[in-house]
């Protein structure tokens, strides 16, 4: 039996992209009933990076609904009377224009929880700047500082941003529904990141670009071409780490203040002598004295040689499912594929109460699209 808390609640997302999709991809994955609107062509995010696409909108239904159509309204209208919470990520005003903004579905469902996510929120200067995640990380200071002791700032693989914020908005939607009455939600995606860049560096002038690094707490390429990171910060971590390597004993590296101080060449040295050994080499002596380290993988070789995943049952079909266990039962659980756009269309609006006559109808002249 899976750990499913949200079952029972019911979600219409109208939102794209990244943000928008992985908050309801969390609530699908404890639960609840998410119901994917799209525009007529679809989500633009199943055509510009399809793997996320999918990994987000699974366990979901999706109907694609041309919400410019005045006609669209009495769907809408259902599909938000019978919901406990409503998604929408479209720059400020948009949601507005299309019938779907907070005020207007409130009076369809007063007990509606309501979250728009945006780029730097609903309101101030620049509440109308397009952006996409590169640039909220950059302006919130998740660029300023390096993530290696001897490297530039660089940008994540991940869309720290995006997925963030995706996450504090299922935090919020959660908090408003524990409260229990309708609540207007504003995210921005560019305050997501600065609250986290604030936690991790603070709010001083000035402060250590390195303040946040440790030189034996870093990434290293290894003899194969293979790069394995060491996690070493407490003192015996770094005493088991000087019997498998030579050359580390000088006084100028006896102490972590001592290693931060001397840290450029310390960082130089770890760099050659982690180049003298395989990856392999040198995991087999981190194994034998205790010594944190790990490979760098991808998620799918993690996913296919990593025992603690299959151990803990964090994959089914494809997909990585919800990272929390609850009483013994694993959150999350994969209930269906990825949706095909529009593919639900009419099972949802027959469980609306619409006939067959509306359903054509709607087809017939656009209002409602498919695959």
């Amino acid at each position: 039996m899976s750990w499913l808390p949200l079952g029972g609640v019911r979600v219409v997302d109208f939102s794209m992209f990244v943000p928008g999709p992985f908050c309801s991809a969390i609530l699908a994955d404890l639960g609840a009933e998410v119901i994917k609107v799209e525009p007529p062509r679809g989500d633009p995010g199943r055509g510009y990076v399809p793997v996320q696409f999918g990994t987000e909108n699974r366990n979901k239904r999706s109907i694609a609904i041309d919400l410019k159509n005045p006609s669209s309204g009495k769907i809408v209208e259902k599909l938000v009377s019978r919901a406990h919470v409503a998604v929408e990520g479209f720059r400020p005003g948009v949601a507005k224009r299309l019938g779907i903004d907070y005020e207007t579905l409130k009076k369809v469902n007063p007990q509606l929880v309501y979250c728009s996510i945006s780029g730097y929120g609903q309101n101030g200067p620049w509440k109308d700047r397009p952006g996409h995640d590169v640039n909220y990380v950059a302006a919130a200071g998740g660029l300023a500082f390096p993530g290696q002791w001897l490297k530039a700032p660089t940008r994540s693989s991940l869309p720290v941003a995006d997925m963030a914020g995706g996450a504090f908005a299922a935090i919020a939607i959660l908090s408003a529904l524990h409260a229990g009455r309708s609540a207007q939600l504003d995210l921005s995606l560019f305050e997501s990141v600065f609250f986290m860049a604030a936690m991790r560096h603070g709010l001083e002038a000035g402060a250590d670009p390195r303040a946040h690094l440790f030189p034996v707490n870093d990434v290293f390429e290894c003899a194969d071409g293979q790069r394995l990171t060491l996690g070493i910060l407490e003192e015996h971590f770094w005493d088991n780490f000087k019997r498998c390597a030579p050359g580390f004993d000088g006084d100028e590296y006896s102490t972590d203040a001592k290693r931060r101080a001397h840290g450029d060449a310390l960082s130089a040295l770890l760099t050659k002598t982690l180049k003298d050994k395989t990856a392999g080499d040198w995991i087999e002596l981190f194994e034998k004295n205790d010594i944190p380290y790990d490979l760098c993988v991808t998620p799918g070789e993690a996913a296919a040689r990593n025992p603690q995943l299959k151990e803990r049952k964090a994959t089914s079909g494809g997909f990585a499912l919800f990272p929390v266990w609850a009483d013994g039962r694993r959150g999350g659980e994969l209930r269906g594929g990825v949706p095909k756009l529009g593919e639900h269309a009419r099972e949802i609006l027959v469980e609306l109460g619409f006939d067959d006559a509306e359903i054509a109808a709607y087809f017939r002249d656009g209002i409602l699209a498919h695959a």
